[in-house]
């Protein structure tokens, strides 16, 4: 009993219909990564910058060295148009905006900003 050539070829067809949505779904799980490593940035320079402001001295000194270690704890990529925003008074505080990237970091960014926030009690040393 021979078998009609009807279905020839079927798997393959079906193959090429999937293909866009297998690599969409590829690039939605890839820019979802990206989101949250943006996160993981963002809080890890809030939280370096705030343990820098309280090492400082106070002053100026404190300002510059909370801004200077919440940018330099961000990868280059990430560093474009992140900001770093400092509170010294008695209660270190440190927030941290970055740009989440669109698929490749330092190319192209979503309007959505990602905050990182960390504080730290000021230490008197006597």
């Amino acid at each position: 009993m021979r078998r009609p050539d009807g279905d020839r070829g079927q798997v393959s067809v079906e193959l090429l219909g999937m293909t866009p949505l297998i690599l969409l779904t590829l690039v939605l799980m890839w820019q979802a990564v990206l989101v949250g490593y943006t996160f993981t940035l963002a809080g890890n320079a809030a939280d370096e910058a705030a343990r820098a402001a309280t090492a400082a001295p106070r002053g100026g000194a404190r300002q510059a060295a909370c801004a200077e270690a919440g940018l330099r704890h961000l990868s280059g990529a990430w560093r474009g148009d992140a900001s770093v925003r400092c509170s010294t008074s008695g209660y270190v505080t440190a927030d941290v905006s970055v740009e989440v990237p669109v698929l490749f970091p330092g190319v192209i960014s979503f309007p959505a900003t990602v905050h990182g926030h960390a504080g730290a009690v000021e230490e008197v040393t006597r």
